[in-house]
């Protein structure tokens, strides 16, 4: 997994580089980059957690910005930026990295938040 996180992150950089340099783009790019990138440092920090709370939370933060790029990377296959064609892969990998978390969050045995209905 420490493996499969840091390509992830080294695959957003790759993307960001090539996108759109316009407003739109730049600021896109930036989410994009903060939340890919905060995918493996946080699945690092995890890999030195504590205790088993600690180490569930750190698995929870990694869900939540697996989700978040996945977010990013549709909104810029969805207004262009890139072609959907260019982000497919990534945006799998965004999502599979999501759902392995909620499912080593589960087999702890901790809770995991359900979708908001709103």
């Amino acid at each position: 997994m420490k493996q499969r996180t840091k390509a992830f992150a080294l695959r957003v950089i790759k993307l960001v580089n090539t996108a759109s340099n316009d407003f739109v783009g730049r600021q896109v790019c930036d989410q994009l980059l903060r939340s890919g990138t905060s995918v493996v440092a946080n699945h690092r920090s995890a890999c030195r957690a504590k205790s088993k709370a600690n180490f569930i939370n750190k698995l929870g933060i990694i869900e939540e910005e697996a989700d978040e790029s996945a977010l990013w990377i549709e909104l810029m296959s969805e207004s262009r930026v890139v072609s959907h064609r260019k982000v497919e892969k990534l945006l799998d990998e965004a999502n599979q990295i999501a759902a392995m978390m909620v499912a080593s969050r589960k087999s702890l045995g901790r809770p995991v938040n359900q979708k908001s209905r709103f």
